[in-house]
């Protein structure tokens, strides 16, 4: 006997039945699932469920434990005839088909549907809880999968074996482990698999649609032993679970167990087959610890693919995002998103930073781009016109009038103009993504200037020390040395990339911070790309978790640390480490690492870049014994590079002075270096006061009185700056603030050896 289904739903099985009467001797019987008569407000339901505390929840609950008693039924042989001897008489439609006495016979369509609900029944928690990537293959759903032939034959290995064979892909956030599991799917839909697991299916389970709605002690349980008892009985399922080691706390309350000790048993017997994904980090920290789940899995390590290989994933899968967008990539524009992610993305991996730069260049592209967001308006016009003119010819075959005819034809007129102009929107070239694009969605990402990524670096080191000469005087040997030494580091000769890194050694106010602050702004484009640490405040042993933040159990452990995190936010930045020799030593055991492998693991274990940094490092070491002997003249650059070598050796250790580039030595400033100084020093001055719409002017006599009163080998141009705060700068503003009317412009001039300021 078939069991009577719902003639609301007609899914499930109807175990509440009512009595319609429909007239004076007419009366129908109509059966109904648990759900549709809560719906529907069935009386006696409603006070069954509000004496017994029952819940909406656990009303589901039970209709699907009803559900699982059809399967019992499909074992019934049905009776010789196809009919039941307590079928009704009544043909009410309504009825028919949900209650007993339905013929077992029928249409073809009533016996397909019968067997396709039969189907679902038995995928039930399948269906429910789990998404089929199989099926998704067949329809064409999955993007193609380039490369990782090498770990799918490896997973496809473990899946062969006998018993305990799950497969566990680990690796970074990324770098392609679910694209792995959806390429099995890919290659058992096209047959490119051994013949044992052709008919296998591959099956993504969603954990949170798993524990939604398990309130009570028991539900969480049930639904999984019914998900392994359903995988089991079918025999060909792949479970796929990613971010596997979520199971490790799924479902987990007091008295319960999780999803991870359910599974256990199954898994090692071989009973249902796993792959797993998760990131190294989280396999150690929750799936490493459970030596018994550890076991049950065999891990297999997805690496970060090449430049090269992730060129050729892009020029795999360009074609999904070029209909997307209807804009076209070329083999070119794959190469340079490979590298110029690789290069100006540091804090993610290939190729998921190179698919996503693609991704974000097509759709500005696609935004941008008139012919592109013309086409689907003028679809939307013609679907319009198409309607109006049916609803047009309607109306005239009603009546005929002159007047709608007139509309018809200025219809079909319009129709015929949108058409013409689509097919020419439509035939024309697709917009072509170039790298002036894919520059300045990079710039919106990291802040690196478009025409920083887009230009030829080799055009802009190659005139470097002209634009560094002309603002910083007195000092063309160190200039020469640091532009030839980030040159040699960014021409990618060496096969080990690491920071270009500098020690400037020289007395105060001769331009080695000025230097810095010049060289950040030509590489960079931004003063804001100077990272400057004073190193006077590490000259304790525990404020090296200040660069790098705090080990664990300290306080402040969850805070990033003051290096780490501003170049893990800018990744292009020169970094000042200002008086290197007061730092504590530990300190300097920190940055040997920098200097030789150009990177830095801080407090969390998370690795650093500093490839793309220009580290620089100042010291007054050996500036103080250079005035004392006699013949040694004012100049650091008559004074031997050895002594200032001694000198760095009494407070550095070998291996530290072992890894900077170069160390260089900053002459002392002549007189005539003065003057040039003074003359920058009043250009920047005019600048600013250009702003406000006054004038500067000054002669040479002001620039020699600034020389003569400022020059001091003791302080440096710092001293010439305090000169112009004091002597010019202080006046102007008295007479900015003081005057009647507004200052047009300013002369200067020295006069009895003062400065005299006239204003205009």
């Amino acid at each position: 006997m078939n069991m009577p289904m719902c003639s609301r739903c007609k899914k499930n099985i109807a175990v509440v039945f009512i009595t319609k009467i429909e007239g004076p001797d007419k009366t129908t019987q109509e059966g109904l699932c648990l759900k549709c008569a809560r719906e529907l407000g069935v009386k006696p339901l409603d006070n069954i469920m509000e004496q017994m505390g029952i819940t909406e929840d656990d009303l589901e609950a039970l209709s699907g434990e009803i559900g699982s008693l059809s399967d019992l039924n499909d074992l019934v042989p049905a009776g010789s005839d196809g009919t039941d001897d307590d079928a009704p008489h009544e043909t009410d439609p309504v009825a028919a088909g949900a209650l007993p006495g339905q013929p077992a016979g029928g249409s073809q369509e009533e016996t397909r549907t019968r067997s396709s609900r039969k189907e679902d029944k038995k995928r039930k928690y399948l269906n429910n809880y789990c998404e089929n990537l199989t099926q998704k293959a067949a329809e064409g759903r999955i993007d193609h999968i380039v490369g990782r032939d090498r770990e799918t034959d490896r997973v496809i290995q473990i899946l062969n074996r006998r018993q305990k064979n799950n497969p566990c892909l680990i690796g970074e956030p990324g770098v392609g482990k679910t694209a792995v599991a959806e390429g099995l799917a890919v290659r058992i839909n096209e047959g490119r698999i051994p013949f044992k697991m052709r008919n296998k299916e591959v099956h993504l389970l969603d954990l949170t649609a798993l524990v939604a709605g398990t309130q009570f002690r028991g539900q969480f349980e049930s639904r999984m032993k019914g998900l392994i008892d359903e995988v089991k009985r079918i025999g060909n399922i792949i479970l796929v679970i990613d971010e596997v080691h979520n199971i490790v706390g799924t479902g987990d309350s007091e008295g319960s167990m999780n999803a991870a000790n359910i599974l256990k048993p199954a898994l090692a017997r071989g009973d249902i087959q796993v792959i797993g994904a998760t990131t190294l980090k989280e396999y150690r920290k929750y799936i490493e610890k459970d030596a018994a789940l550890e076991r049950r899995f065999q891990p297999v390590y997805i690496g970060e693919p090449s430049v090269a290989e992730t060129t050729e994933i892009l020029k795999g899968i360009r074609s999904y995002y070029e209909t997307f967008h209807g804009v076209t990539v070329s083999d070119e524009m794959c190469r340079r998103a490979a590298e110029m992610s690789e290069r100006y993305i540091t804090d993610r991996f290939l190729p998921d930073k190179a698919i996503d730069l693609i991704d974000e260049a097509c759709s500005r592209l696609n935004l941008d781009s008139p012919q592109l967001s013309e086409i689907p308006e003028l679809q939307n016009e013609l679907e319009r016109l198409q309607a109006q003119l049916d609803e047009l010819t309607q109306s005239s075959a009603r009546a005929e009038e002159e007047e709608t005819y007139a509309k018809i034809a200025t219809c079909r007129s319009r129709i015929l103009q949108v058409e013409a102009h689509l097919h020419e929107l439509l035939t024309k070239p697709a917009p072509q993504v170039d790298e002036q694009l894919l520059a300045e969605v990079i710039e919106i990402w990291t802040g690196i200037p478009a025409s920083k990524v887009a230009a030829q670096e080799s055009a802009r080191l190659r005139d470097m020390e002209s634009r560094l000469k002309s603002h910083v005087i007195g000092q063309d040997e160190a200039v020469d040395a640091v532009c030839a030494s980030i040159r040699r580091n960014r021409a990618g000769i060496s096969p080990k990339r690491k920071p270009a890194s500098f020690l400037f050694v020289g007395p105060t106010g001769v331009g080695k911070t000025e230097l810095v602050k010049q060289l950040a702004l030509d590489l960079f484009d931004s003063p804001d790309a100077l990272v400057r640490l004073d190193m006077s405040e590490y000259m304790e042993k525990h404020t090296v978790s200040r660069l790098i933040g705090s080990p664990p159990g300290y306080v402040g452990y969850d805070e990033a640390g003051q290096l780490t995190e501003k170049i893990r936010r800018r990744p292009y930045s020169v970094v000042l480490f200002d008086e290197i020799e007061k730092a504590h030593p530990d300190v300097l055991n920190s940055l040997l690492q920098i200097l030789d492998d150009g990177r830095l693991t801080d407090a969390q274990g998370r690795v650093v870049s500093f490839e793309n940094t220009v580290i620089v490092m100042t010291s007054n070491a050996g500036s103080q014994s250079n005035n004392t002997p006699a013949g040694f003249g004012r100049t650091v650059s008559q004074m031997s590079k050895d002594r200032v070598m001694k000198a760095l050796e009494e407070i550095m250790r070998p291996e530290f002075l072992n890894r900077i580039d170069e160390i260089i030595a900053f002459n002392q400033l002549s007189e005539d270096n003065f003057r040039h100084i003074a003359e920058i020093m009043l250009g920047e001055l005019r600048t600013t006061l250009a702003d406000k719409d006054i004038r500067l002017t000054w002669d040479d006599s002001l620039l020699g009185l600034l020389t003569e009163k400022s020059y001091s080998v003791k302080y440096g141009a710092r001293n010439l700056r305090r000169l112009i705060e004091k002597e010019i700068e202080n006046p102007l503003a008295t007479a900015i603030v003081t005057g009647d009317k507004p200052l047009m412009g300013v002369h200067l001039s020295a006069e009895d050896g003062k400065v005299k300021l006239d204003t205009i």
